[in-house]
């Protein structure tokens, strides 16, 4: 029975993008071309990889292929292919509502000031409405490749909010999606412009792109492939030129941006397998807009057979920001997720593309230095994540992670382990690091002004994710790493001493100071760390910092009232004032500012600000 024909509207999400898209990438909009060849060449990759189980999908028409042609007398351009093809089911979920949470990340990236961007469009599989760019009316027709000739779905839309949905009869399988060209959008009738576009942006499409060869200025029907269809990384790297690569990469990734550097290699032997593999110049839009859930990971083909996209098996979650292929030959044809997940033969070919992606990192700080800094500013942070999360790796990846220091170039995050390790004076066997919001308040710390009279180099971490990596990372190279605010500072002999004359002679003072803040700490002791500042907090070996504990407060989580240690500079005039105020509410007043200009110096939060200000007036006010 045929379904009757219907109008429907977009659901609300998807009109804004179609609204984005047509008013604000006029100057990509040949990016339509790009993305519709990319959508057809999915299909015919899902058709063969379905035909594995059901050779008879393919029956008639077993070699899969694209067609773009022109019509100069109507004016529109299809983009046909002979794919999977859709029901009407599958029409509705993926052209007219959120088929993912694609479009809604399409639109948080599109908040606020940000302008439509043509970068993002392929990123977050929205790619088929940038039809619409050129386009005044879109019609797509199309037939899953198991159902009958009846079962075709005619879907079309003037892209203004509603779309309509007809039963069709339809003899071949596939979809064709047809553009009805808006008044000034004729140079997109012209072969030359379309054949030109089709090189630039879907040369290395492994499927052949043909269209019809042109005589007296009029498509035949003769058909001519204009791609070089075949897969890239198939080929003996010698024959592969940079342009080459880079042109797959933009195809691969829907980057308008040349990728930063790349990897490919061959694996012969027992197991077989080919990798290509890219690092991004700059963070894709998926990766900062869906962070560690929603993961693209890299597309795995076995003997050039498309099995899925987003293999997230073939990389850790740390490396989520490499994009590329990886063609296996051991692996069986059938093979699911599930199966993915258990396979020892998928465990190996993960290890490689590990080494591969951190030999070539290592390749870039070596040989590279602008390269790996540009790399460096865009996924240092992402590639942090794996000192927890690859123990097996933690060393080479401590290697290669960069921070700012006591002796580096200001704010600049640029010495690594071993430059801080080189520069160490004879009998330090500690790395001296400080971790705080931001790079000023690492370098303002009291707690470093020891180690600055001392000449001590010191790590300054200002990264929210440092604390929580350093919980992972305990040495360097057989070097202790250890906070400058956390336990005991190790002292030679003669400092020893004089801290013992200084502590014992301050014992009336730290009393008083612990009777006057009373709950409010947890210790009260002379500090080794101080030479200018008159307090700071001193924090016990497990301790996390003030500051980051602060963070996960404010976003929900429950954690616990630790009572500070304050660590006083009797010398201070501050501490002198305390020691000498007869006036209990007074010392009161000041002790408790000591405490609570040092809890702001570590990045914590005051318990009760409105107090804070009226003390800090009542002792202005003297």
């Amino acid at each position: 029975m045929t379904a009757p024909a219907e109008t429907r509207k977009f659901e609300a999400e998807v009109a804004q993008v179609l609204h984005l898209v047509t008013h604000s990438l006029y100057s990509h909009k040949e990016i339509f071309l790009r993305e519709l060849i990319s959508n057809a060449s999915d299909a015919c990759d899902k058709l063969r990889f379905e035909s594995i189980a059901k050779p008879e999908l393919m029956a008639g028409d077993s070699e899969l292929h694209i067609d773009v042609s022109w019509d100069p007398d109507a004016r529109t351009v299809t983009i046909r292919d002979n794919g999977v093809g859709m029901n009407r089911d599958e029409v509705v979920a993926n052209i007219g509502t959120i088929a993912s949470s694609g479009t809604k990340r399409f639109l948080e990236a599109m908040s606020g000031e940000q302008k439509a961007d043509a970068r993002l469009i392929g990123q977050f599989g929205v790619g088929f409405y940038s039809a619409f760019v050129v386009a005044d009316k879109v019609t797509v027709i199309t037939r899953r490749a198991d159902a009958p000739a009846s079962d075709g779905v005619k879907w079309e839309s003037d892209g203004k909010g509603e779309y309509s949905l007809e039963q069709v009869e339809q003899a071949e399988r596939g979809t064709s999606v047809i553009l009805h060209l808006k008044t000034d959008e004729d140079e997109f009738l012209k072969r030359w412009q379309l054949r030109s576009l089709i090189t630039k942006y879907s040369d290395h499409v492994a499927f052949p792109i043909r269209m019809p060869v042109e005589k007296d200025g009029k498509p035949t029907d003769e058909w001519e492939t204009i791609n070089a269809a075949s897969a890239l990384w198939t080929k003996p790297k010698s024959e592969i030129s940079d342009e080459d690569y880079q042109s797959f990469y933009k195809s691969l990734g829907h980057d308008f941006n040349d990728a930063l550097a790349w990897t490919h290699n061959r694996v012969e032997g027992s197991q077989s397998f080919t990798t290509l593999l890219y690092i991004p110049s700059q963070p894709p839009f998926d990766l900062m807009m869906g962070g560690r859930d929603e993961r693209k990971g890299l597309k795995l083909y076995i003997k050039r057979v498309f099995i899925m996209d987003a293999a997230e098996e073939l990389l850790p979650n740390y490396l989520r920001f490499v994009r590329g292929v990886v063609d296996a030959d051991d692996l069986p044809l059938n093979v699911s997720r599930e199966i993915l997940q258990q396979n020892r033969q998928l465990e190996r070919i993960k290890s490689a593309c590990v080494k591969r992606v951190l030999d070539l990192i290592e390749k870039l700080a070596k040989d590279e230095p602008e390269k790996f800094a540009t790399f460096y500013k865009a996924f240092g942070n992402t590639l942090k994540e794996g000192i927890s999360e690859d123990a097996n790796n933690r060393e080479r990846i401590a290697k290669l992670l960069r921070f700012a220091s006591t002796m580096g170039d200001g704010s600049a995050q640029t010495v690594s382990f071993d430059d801080y390790i080189g520069r160490m004076p004879v009998g330090q066997g500690t790395i001296w690091f400080i971790t705080a919001d931001s790079y000023a308040a690492a370098l303002g710390s009291p707690q470093l002004e020891a180690f600055k009279a001392k000449g001590i180099e010191v790590l300054l971490m200002s990264d929210r994710i440092d604390e929580w990596m350093l919980g992972s990372l305990s040495e360097y190279s057989g070097k202790k790493l250890q906070n400058v605010a956390k336990g005991e500072l190790p002292l030679d002999e003669a400092d020893k001493k004089k801290q013992e004359e200084s502590a014992k002679e301050a014992e009336p003072l730290v009393k008083k100071l612990k009777e006057l803040l009373g709950d409010r700490v947890g210790d009260v002791r002379v500090s080794a760390r101080l030479t200018d500042s008159p307090s700071c907090l001193a924090l016990a070996d497990y301790e996390m910092a003030p500051h980051l504990a602060r963070l996960l407060r404010e976003a929900g989580h429950d954690m616990p009232d630790n009572k500070p240690t304050l660590e006083i500079n009797p010398q201070h005039a501050l501490l002198k004032r305390v020691e000498a105020e007869t006036d209990e509410a007074k010392a009161k007043d000041l002790a408790t500012l000591l405490l609570e200009q040092a809890e702001i110096a570590a990045g914590a939060q005051l318990p009760d600000p409105s107090a804070f200000v009226q003390r800090m007036n009542r002792v202005l006010l003297g």
